[in-house]
Parts: C-alpha cells; structure tokens; sequence
C-alpha cells in the first residue's frame, strides 16, 4: 500500500502507460480504488475546512474623572472562529490587569466566566493584553470588556489573513546601564542616575513590529494586531489622562486605513524598555511624536502584507510553575550595605549654596578661580600662596562635597530596591508555597504566531524566543492573561538590589530556563 501512495506522489501511477501495462485486471481494479480514495480524502479536507471569521470592537473606558489628552483608552476585542476554535483578543490601555493599577484582580477571571456562559467561549483561548500605559480607566471597566466582546463577536464575517514586521528604532532605548565596576543600574524617575564616567554601555532593543492584518473579503481592512515592546509612560505635556504613545500609534494607524478598522496593540517585552529620552529635562514630556512614529512604521510595513485565504486558527493554553525567589539573604545583605553608605558621609565646610557658587567658578577657571590672574602672578612674584592655599582647601571641601551627593544618589537608589526587595519576599512569604502558577498562552493565525507571559519580559527573552523559533513570523506578547510584576533574565537578576526589574521580581533565577523551554515545546506544536 505504501509502495502504491509513493507511486501516486511520483507522478508514476498518473500515467496512462503504466496503468495498462499491468496485466492484472485486479491489480487495475486496486490501483483506481486507491486513487479515488485519495483523491476524495483531498476534496473532503477542502470541503470541511470552515473560512476564517473575524470581527472587531472597541469601547471607551477613559474615567470620567479624569481629564483626558489624545482620543482616551479603550478596550479593544478580536474574535476568531473556524467554526472548530473561537480565540479572542482582548487589549487594554491599562498599566497591567490585576495587581497594579485600576483593574482588580478578579477582572480575568470575571470576564472569562462571563464569556464562556454568554457566547460559549473557552476560558484559556481568552487573550487579554495591557498596553502598560499608565492611564486610569473607568470603575465599570469589566463590563465594558465584554460589552466589547459581544460586539465584535455579532459583528464576525469571513476574512483572509495576512502576516509581516515592521521596523522601528528610534522612539526607544534599554533603560539598563552596565556599569564599569561590574553592575547594573537603571535610568528611572524614581531615582538618580550614577555619575556619566561610571556607565560603560547600555543593553539592547527588539525594532520588531509583529503584524497581523485580517482583511475582509472585498479588500477592506478589518482589523489591525501589531505587537512592540516599550514601555509607553512618557506621558503628554497637560499631564493629564493618556493611553500614551500606543495610544497615539493605534490613532495613526486607523485614520490612515478605511472606515471601521480597528487597530489593537499588544505589548511586547519591555521590561527594561523605556521611551527614548526618558529623562530629559530640557522639553516637555510628549508621547504624541513617538506614538506617531510608531504607527507611521506600522503602516508602512502593514502595506507590504498580502493577506489570503489559508489561515489555520490554532490555541494552545498551559500553566508552567515557576520558582520563587528567597529574598531574604540579599534583603540583610542590602541593609548591611545601607548602613556602611550611611557611614561613609563626611562632614564639610559647604553647603548647596557655597557649593554651587564655588563649582562654577571653579569650572570657568581650573588655573585662577577666586581672582584674576594678575593677582595670583602677583602673589608668585612677592612669595605668597595665599590663593593657592585658599583653592586647595575648596577643592578638598568641593570633592567630599561632591562624595557625599553621589552617596546620597546611591542610597535613593538603594533604599527604593530594598523596598521593593522586601515587598516581594512578604508576598512570597505569604503564598504559602514555593511556587507560582501562570499561564503561557500560544496562539496562531495563518503565519502569525504569538506566545504570551504574564510578567514584565525583559527584551532579551524575547528576543531569544524569536531566534528559537520554528515559525517565521513569531512574536513575545507580555503583561498578558495576568501580571507578576517583572521578569528579568538570569543575568539581571545577579544584579538585585541594583536596578528596579531585578528588584521588583518575586521569581528565583530558575525561572527564565523553565519559561524558555515550556515556550519552544508550545511553537513547535502550533
């Protein structure tokens, strides 16, 4: 039988020549009986392969409370059905989905149930994502989720489907910096950055845009997914209540497309991901220009993309225990570490007022800083040192000085991660076990594929799950189906104490290896 299908594949048994050349009448008999069989197997797949249908829906969730820049936040719903499988995406411009922020922690769970009993809707091929932008939503913000749910779903018609990247790298940058005596630090408001001369380099970006483009039948757009990872907190100039720079990018994206497209944005891994200039003090904060951009790079590359027809819908959702972390030696540790800054201040003569007086001058004149010049030859020419006397006491004061700020930084920066230290070790202490249930959801649309993680993914994992990847087109969406504050790589997490992802962790370094492996086992089944 084997030997016949092999023939059949060859081109062999499709010749009239060979047929008849066989001189049994029953083996002619066989070979058509086998033909037919394949042939109608063939057309019986085609005919029991249901299209691909969509639909899309957007709510407003801006609090009314809040004054509001930009066109608000929304609660954006794809679903997804080939009749066997229904997949909904859900995305919200919120700072996370449980935990942190305005939405409870019993928001998932909530909607999920409420979907399932309403439209027969699986629980785990629920996807809902957090832009993390920092905006507040509405107190009624559960309901309105499936309000959007239900929309998109009684909108559902067929569509074909296509896949691609986009590129952008100028709107972002790792806000981790290594530094020369071996640690890492990072560049946030909480806290002041280590002295220019102590930085030795930066980490790295993903200027990946994963996009998945569902068209209608007819050519129109019918929704917009594009996943990137970077933190969206640079916020506007009013600083009142924004979807920031997503929020922004999603605006572009469905004023340049026709009427009715929706664009949803999925957060990518950026955990050590800031907006480019972060910390500029010289303009106004204004996340409009990045989320222009963005968007702008989207549609470029979401031109490129040709949808068809061929779009398997495949859902995968697992649950993977991950190790907690035990704080509690490097909590004492850090203590120990308060107590020795704390002591090796010094007292000086100056204050901020002295010293700001005495810095500039001593900037404009290494040479002669308290006089002109003519005064010092003077003094050279008669045997006198007062001046110099005078500038070699300020310089000492000056640079003990200048210590005691640098030391005063390092404690901001220190007291704040120990916080953080101790605020997780008291969580995990309180769980009550040494592990931690989360979801890994893994889900594929034609040649899109997307794999996404609860906590605040650092970049580089992401990274790593593409280079692994089986599939082309593979992308890392975070702060997804929950939110266990940061994720950093084992690398980072030798750091703690040292930065806010390493710090603001409630897992053990075990964790990254175990992820990793439970996502390359879920891509090569999808």
């Amino acid at each position: 039988m084997s030997i016949i299908r092999s023939l059949y594949r060859s081109g062999r048994l499709r010749s009239n020549r060979f047929l008849y050349s066989c001189t049994s009448r029953v083996i002619r008999l066989q070979l058509f009986l086998i033909l037919f069989a394949l042939i109608g197997s063939s057309l019986t797949k085609v005919a029991g392969a249901a299209p691909l249908r969509a639909g899309v829906a957007k709510v407003d969730i801006t609090n009314p409370e809040r004054t509001t820049r930009n066109d608000g936040l929304w609660v954006k719903a794809l679903v997804l059905s080939d009749d066997k499988t229904t997949a909904v995406i859900i995305t919200v411009d919120a700072v996370a989905i449980a935990e942190i922020g305005a939405i409870k922690n019993d928001y998932l769970p909530n909607i999920r149930a409420q979907l399932e009993k309403d439209l027969n809707i699986k629980q785990a091929y629920v996807l809902v994502n957090a832009s993390h932008c920092h905006g507040v939503v509405c107190k009624d913000v559960e309901q309105r989720t499936v309000q959007a749910v239900k929309e998109a779903f009684q909108k559902m018609v067929p569509v074909n489907v296509g896949a691609g990247v986009g590129y952008e790298d100028r709107i972002m940058e790792n806000r981790r910096l290594k530094l020369k005596n071996g640690k890492e630090a990072d560049v946030r408001h909480a806290y002041s950055l280590p002295p220019d001369e102590e930085v030795a380099g930066v980490g790295p970006v993903d200027p990946e845009i994963g996009i998945l483009r569902l068209d209608r039948k007819d050519g129109q757009t019918l929704a917009v997914v594009y996943n990137f990872a970077c933190h969206p907190i640079i916020g506007v100039p009013s600083g009142s209540n924004t979807a920031d720079i997503t929020g922004f990018a999603s605006r572009v994206i469905e004023d340049n497309l026709n009427e009715g497209a929706i664009a949803l944005f999925l957060q990518g891994c950026a955990g050590d991901i800031n907006p480019a200039l972060y910390k500029d003090v010289n303009n106004p904060r204004d996340a409009e220009p990045l989320g222009n951009m963005l968007g702008l790079s989207t549609l470029k590359a979401l031109r490129k993309i040709r949808s068809n027809e061929n779009a398997p819908l495949t859902v995968m959702n697992e649950t993977l225990a991950l190790p907690r972390a035990d704080l509690e030696k490097i909590i004492s540790a850090k203590e120990t570490e308060l107590v020795q800054l704390l002591h090796s201040l010094r007292g000086t003569s100056l204050n901020l007022k002295t010293f700001m007086s005495l810095a500039v001058k001593y900037n404009l004149s290494s040479e002669f800083p308290s006089y002109y010049s003519h005064r010092y030859l003077r003094d050279k020419m008669v045997g006198k040192d007062d001046l110099q006397k005078l500038d070699a006491e300020n310089r000492k004061n000056m640079a003990q000085y200048l210590k005691n700020i640098y030391v005063m930084e390092e404690l901001t920066r220190l007291q704040t991660n120990l916080a953080l230290l101790k605020k997780h070790q008291a969580q995990n202490v309180a769980a009550g076990k040494k592990t931690i249930d989360v979801e890994v959801l893994g889900l594929r649309v034609g040649d899109f594929v997307l794999v996404t993680f609860p906590g605040e993914l650092s970049v580089q994992i992401g990274m790593n799950i593409k280079k692994r990847s089986p599939h082309e087109q593979t992308f890392v969406a975070a702060y997804s189906n929950g939110y266990i504050y940061y994720t950093p790589t084992v690398e980072q997490l030798a750091n703690v104490g040292g930065a806010q992802e390493d710090s603001d962790c409630i897992l053990a370094p075990e964790w990254q290896q175990l992820f990793e492996n439970k996502v390359a086992d879920i891509l090569k089944k999808l």
